[in-house]
């Protein structure tokens, strides 16, 4: 990013930065940031290890189950490095590496970002928890701009996922998910407005977070943005699901400064 002769500008922005600042808000969570499979003319990034996507980057929903797999897949091989640079880095912790859940000396009682409460851990064992296991830990999942086509294709995979053991209880860990932004270069689905995925959504009882900029929602060459956006939250709220639905920077022109800043606000 900082030798892009466009792209310089954003540089605070970039995936490194962003995780410090994250970090930084939210010190008692564990942050783990999903780079984009590729970026077209380093500018598009394109999600295709979890959608189909065109040359830009813009999503060809399905509900065939694939983006959960691969959520899973990444976070548990994560949670599992960390697991053990934890335990090499420091060697007072005695851990077992199997994992024996019957012996595991630990309250099964987390914090709603997903970190055991200080109070929980006895005999100071080292231990983040399993993104399968069932209330063993609490995950937000979020998309900013362009990564919110993975929530929104794993909303399109949902009943799929309802139905698929090893998914279910990943699928119960997750709390709360957050559109930060979004937006593609495709003409519509920026955001879901189909009834019947967003019924199923509903049953899930996660909550719903969207945070949102005149860049995208006030754009008026692309205003089937906004219009999307709208119906997303009126849909969702019918359905009984907790939203927060905020607009930053309404006063301001759109810009794409205030676009990166979401990061800062929501």
């Amino acid at each position: 990013m900082a030798s892009h002769p466009e792209n310089f500008r954003w540089k605070q922005w970039s995936l490194e930065d962003v995780a410090d600042m994250l970090s930084q808000r939210f010190p008692y969570s564990y942050i783990w940031i999903i780079k984009s499979s590729r970026m077209h003319l380093h500018k598009f990034s394109c999600y295709d290890n979890f959608v189909e996507s065109n040359m830009f980057g813009a999503p060809k929903h399905s509900t065939e189950l694939g983006a959960f797999k691969h959520l899973q897949s990444l976070l548990t091989n994560a949670f599992s490095a960390a697991q053990s640079l934890l335990v090499s880095q420091n060697n007072k912790y005695s851990v077992d590496r199997d994992y024996d859940l019957s012996k595991m000396d630990i309250c099964p009682t987390y914090t709603t970002n997903g970190c055991p409460e200080k109070d929980n851990i006895i005999h100071s064992t080292i231990y983040l928890g399993m993104p399968s296991l069932k209330d063993s830990l609490s995950i937000t999942v979020i998309g900013f701009s362009k990564g919110c086509v993975v929530l929104n294709q794993l909303l399109y995979e949902l009943q799929e996922a309802i139905k698929d053991k090893d998914i279910q209880s990943f699928l119960a860990n997750i709390k709360a998910m957050y559109w930060l932004d979004g937006g593609h270069s495709g003409g519509c689905d920026t955001w879901i407005t189909n009834p019947e995925i967003l019924k199923a959504f509903a049953l899930t009882g996660i909550a719903v977070h969207t945070h949102v900029t005149p860049y995208q929602v006030r754009d008026i060459m692309r205003s089937w943005i906004g219009e999307e956006h709208r119906k997303f939250v009126q849909l969702l709220k019918k359905y009984n699901v907790k939203v927060e639905n905020q607009l930053h920077f309404s006063y301001e022109m759109p810009s794409l400064d205030n676009h990166f800043q979401v990061h800062e606000v929501f």
